[in-house]
């Protein structure tokens, strides 16, 4: 339905002090630091492993060199999705606004909600982490004690025993997280980057991994996570992750967490001929996902 004169009476009378609730400070771009950015000119992107070889085996004096091959491994999908939203404004509602406030405000108002759209898009693919129905490539939940290896057996990219954010589980996530291999079992040096969490640990955080001496801890011990440098990308506080409890560590490993733009905002405006009402629209197609879990390690608390 378009907004028409008898909505929005207040804003046809001079005299009017201030309009409100419009004007809010925003946080700035948060996906930006839980994704890498991509660009599309398709439908959809697909991302496809490859399982390079094994160990090299010996070779007796006079014997044959035994060979080894290269195989597919999991296929990704990034299906770009539209999306968007728009509003009408009546001819008349538009002549006698005294402010100007339908039209302008509004129009940023859409911006607005074009942002904190994508942010939520962006965090959901995190808040679904440890949800079984949202899978990827290789039919597993972003998170999980049992990714399958395309060669056999699984890994894990998450605490085996679910815990808060604390030194001692930071600690043992980066153990956990030098100790992955690929798919053919060789090593591989995966090292974490960044810790993502809600605004609710931001404290927390602060003390385990800011503080030069442990935190919580009468003993004047070092505090290695902090000497060791290790999340050389610092601490970032996402304000739409919806866990109080759950945490993240980004890894320096390629094809881990990705964000296709296949579009960006585009905004439109048009009158309508037999109504002369006024049309505002914004639409943007993206897609956000994971190819590679090892670019990301997580705990949904305890």
């Amino acid at each position: 339905m378009p907004m028409v004169t008898g909505n929005f009476g207040k804003l046809l009378w001079p005299g009017l002090n201030a309009i409100y609730g419009k004007a809010y400070a925003e946080h700035a771009e948060e996906y930006v630091d839980l994704f890498d950015k991509n660009t599309s000119s398709k439908r959809y992107e697909e991302d496809l492993g490859l399982v390079g070889f094994g160990l090299a085996g010996t070779k007796p004096e006079g014997t044959s060199l035994s060979y080894d091959a290269e195989s597919q491994g999991f296929l990704t999908r990034y299906t770009h999705v539209t999306y968007g939203i728009g509003f009408i404004i009546s001819e008349e509602l538009m002549e006698d606004d005294q402010y100007a406030e339908v039209g302008q405000r509004r129009a940023k108002g859409l911006a607005f909600s074009m942002r904190q759209t994508k942010e939520t898009v962006a965090a959901n693919v995190y808040n679904r982490a440890f949800t079984g129905t949202y899978t990827g490539g290789d039919g597993k939940e972003m998170c999980a004690t049992n990714h399958p290896n395309v060669s056999g057996g699984t890994w894990s990219n998450e605490l085996t025993t679910a815990a808060d954010l604390s030194e001692a589980a930071l600690e043992q996530a980066s153990i956990d997280i030098m100790g992955w291999t690929n798919d053919r079992g060789l090593k591989i040096n995966v090292i974490p980057q960044t810790l993502i969490i809600p605004s609710a640990l931001v404290f927390d955080a602060d003390r385990i991994l800011e503080s030069p001496l442990r935190s919580g801890t009468s003993d004047n011990d070092l505090n290695a996570l902090r000497a060791m440098g290790k999340f050389p990308g610092g601490i970032k506080v996402n304000h739409y992750l919806t866990d109080a409890d759950a945490w993240f560590i980004r890894t320096n490993a390629p094809d881990g967490l990705k964000y296709f733009e296949r579009r960006a905002d585009k905004f439109g405006m048009d009158d309508d001929f037999d109504t002369s009402n006024a049309k505002f629209k914004a639409t943007a197609r993206y897609s956000f996902g994971w190819t590679d879990p090892r670019g990301i390690f997580g705990s949904p608390g305890a």
